[in-house]
This record gives structure tokens, C-alpha cells and sequence, in this order.
């Protein structure tokens, strides 16, 4: 039960914090491998050869946003808002949201469709959309301006001065992470390339959206190797966030072995009770044997009761297993805290996998345990102990 219940704990812990990453990490994405960029030549190209996909291109800059006396570090993100928001869930949920404090104060109702939004929001071209948790840490509200300062240096009769541009807040999202709410800004994408001093068609990157990345990621690699050679790579959501869920797995099976080995330590209460069962019926087995049982229905008959035993315990611990999963996922009793893990509940996801393994390295662990006591059990000296008992 407590080997199931573990891997529960640790498989959902994994999906949410996958379903988390991917809020904010796109399917795939293209980025440049020269100083040149990614042109929107490529951009036409894929559009052309994949109308399948969705492309969304990008430019981004670190930035430090300034208010008054609060300051934040920040990555703004110049993006076509009307093709992010059809790749992005969360910057869709924004401009879909009846919240009236979260869009543009001029419009208090606020019963503008979505593609209303972000049409003013093209149209205002120093507009910028930042996060709940930003906007916590600033007490900001829609229509507020915003100071920021990029890392960009343009000489200046004292030196050289960072470049700063003053943006109109024009609504809020949130991600769910508050990593993420704090530091991420968007903006559209010819503000940026004001402030880059970029031609136009030139950006950093192309997110892209496809409901089969890992398959289309060989199919996106080889058109651009073949078409574009040498100037752009392509990487999945999964490869950006290797090394955390490597870790993750890592950690899933250290825990998997050690309470494995709580199960080992558990069988040898099968060991000694059936040891226990063997010394007090020395004489029994003795008769059995003198009277022409074989050693090895002797050695069955202990096996399969050590069997028994522990399969009882197996199906016995299966029931639990359901029990507390159930109760778990059902009644508040372990909360988290929302801001670290990005939900209070706790999340409990048993795969079929680990279900299947566990329950076959349990029954490994039984039958090795049935095995010692039976065979010590056939291999009494019947001729000794009928003699002395």
C-alpha cells in the first residue's frame, strides 16, 4: 500500500508540474543559431509547407520594470498578439476574461469580445500585458504606466545610459505559477523592435504549436536542415526542462527501491512464521514422510502456504492502496501551499506501469520467501526425529 500510494504522490507531483511548465513552455520552438535571427522568410516558408501548425514569432529582452521606488527584473516577450494568443493558453484566458479590473479601465463593463482586446491591444503599439503576481508586487491596475529600463546601452553626455521606455498596462494574466506571473511581460512585437533597433521580419524565435511534438519536432528538423541549413534548431517543451524531470524520475526510483526494500525487511515475518510452523511440526512431517509423502509435495504444500499468506497481504494491501487514494483525492487532509506548487491539492496519479510493477516485485518477494522455509521443511531427517520425538 505504502509503495503505491508513493508512486501515486510522486507520478502526480510529476504531471502537474509537466501541465504547469507546458502552460508557459510552448509545444516546440525555433530559434535562430546565427547573429541573423530568424527571418520571416523561414516564418512563410513553414507557414506555406505546414498549414497544419500554428506560428506565433517572437522577440525578447531583459528588462527591469520601475516604479516609483519598486523595482523588478523582468523578460519582455514582443509578440503578434492575434498568433500568440491562438498558441497561448494563458494570454487567450486574459483577453477572454469579464473581469473588468483586468482590462482596460476605459471600459468598466468590459463586454468587448476577445478579438476586440487585443485589436486595441495591437493598435496601442506601447501596450503591455503582465502578470497577477507583478501586478500584487506593484499594486498596479489597468491603465497604469509602467517604466522599463533594458539592458541596451545608448551613449549619453554622461556615459552610457540604459534604453527606457514607458508602456500603458493594458490587462493582467495569470499562469498559475507565480514564477512566472512576476517576471514575464508581453508587448507587441513592433515595440520591441523599436527599442532592438531590428528590421522588420526579424525575431528571435518561432513558437510553435502542434498537438504532436515529439513526433513533428523530426518533421520540423529536417525541412529546416534542408531548406534553411545552418541557420535555425529546433527543441521541444520537454528538452527546455530536461534536467528538472530527469531529476523528478530519478527521484521516483530511488523511492521506489527503498520501499521495495521495506517489503523485503516485511517478508521475513513470512520466513519466520513458517520457520516456527516447520520446527513444531518436525514430527508430523516426519509421519507424513515415513508413510510415503514425497519431499517435494512436503516442500509444496509449506510453499504454497507461505503463498497464501503473503498473496493475502498483497490483495489486502491493493485495498488499502484504493482506500487512501480515494480519501486523498477526496477530503483536504495534505494541503500545499498554491504559490510554490501551483495548486493546494495534493496530486495523486497511479500509472498502470508502476501498479503492474509493484505488485510483481511483491510476489517475487513472496515466492522467495515461501521457497527457504519449504525446502527446510522437506529436507527433515524423518529417521532422526521420529527416533528422538
Amino acid at each position: 500500500m505504502v509503495l503505491c500510494v508513493a508512486m501515486a504522490i510522486m507520478n502526480g507531483m510529476a504531471k502537474e508540474f509537466e501541465r504547469k511548465l507546458f502552460v508557459m513552455n510552448y509545444p516546440l520552438s525555433i530559434y535562430a543559431t546565427t547573429y541573423e535571427g530568424v527571418t520571416d522568410e523561414i516564418l512563410q516558408s513553414l507557414k506555406t509547407q505546414y498549414p497544419q501548425f500554428l506560428f506565433s514569432p517572437y522577440l525578447r529582452y531583459q528588462a527591469v520594470g520601475k516604479i516609483g521606488n519598486m523595482m523588478n527584473a523582468s523578460m519582455v516577450f514582443g509578440v503578434d498578439m492575434e498568433a500568440e494568443s491562438r498558441i497561448n493558453a494563458v494570454v487567450r484566458e486574459a483577453f477572454e476574461s469579464t473581469d473588468s479590473s483586468d482590462f482596460n479601465d476605459a471600459h468598466p463593463q468590459d463586454s468587448r469580445s476577445p478579438q476586440e482586446k487585443i485589436q486595441d491591444f495591437m493598435g496601442k503599439e506601447f501596450s503591455i500585458l503582465v502578470g497577477k503576481g507583478f501586478k500584487e508586487n506593484f499594486l498596479l491596475e489597468s491603465g497604469d504606466k509602467l517604466d522599463l529600463f533594458f539592458t541596451q546601452l545608448e551613449p549619453s553626455g554622461f556615459g552610457y545610459t540604459p534604453i527606457s521606455k514607458r508602456f500603458s498596462i493594458a490587462g493582467f494574466f495569470s499562469s498559475g505559477l507565480r514564477a512566472y506571473d512576476e517576471a514575464y511581460i508581453y508587448t507587441n512585437l513592433s515595440a520591441l523592435q523599436k527599442i532592438r533597433r531590428l528590421q522588420v521580419g526579424i525575431y528571435d524565435g518561432i513558437h510553435v504549436y502542434t498537438p504532436n511534438p515529439m513526433q513533428d519536432i523530426h518533421t520540423l528538423k529536417a525541412f529546416l536542415e534542408k531548406n534553411f541549413p545552418l541557420q535555425t534548431g529546433v527543441e521541444g517543451w520537454w528538452q527546455q526542462n530536461g534536467n528538472f524531470f530527469s531529476a523528478i524520475e530519478l527521484e521516483k526510483r530511488a523511492l521506489f527501491i527503498v520501499l521495495m526494500l521495506i517489503i523485503v525487511m516485511a517478508s521475513l515475518n513470512i520466513i519466520s512464521s513458517l520457520l516456527m510452523v516447520v520446527m513444531n511440526r518436525r514430527k508430523e512431517i516426519a509421519l507424513l514422510l515415513s508413510l510415503g509423502a514425497s519431499k517435494a509435495e512436503i516442500k509444496k504444500v509449506f510453499f504454497w502456504v507461505g503463498n497464501t499468506i503473503g498473496l493475502s497481504g498483497i490483495i489486502f494491501g491493493v485495498i488499502l492502496t484504493g482506500i487512501a487514494i480515494y480519501i486523498l483525492q477526496t477530503f483536504p487532509i495534505i494541503t500545499l501551499p498554491a504559490d510554490v506548487y501551483g495548486s493546494s491539492k495534493l496530486p495523486l496519479e497511479l500509472s498502470l506501469v508502476d501498479f503492474i510493477l509493484t505488485i510483481i516485485g511483491a510476489i517475487v518477494i513472496v515466492c522467495l520467501s515461501s521457497y527457504y522455509p519449504a525446502k527446510k521443511a522437506s529436507s527433515i531427517d524423518t529417521l532422526q526425529v521420529l527416533r528422538n520425538e
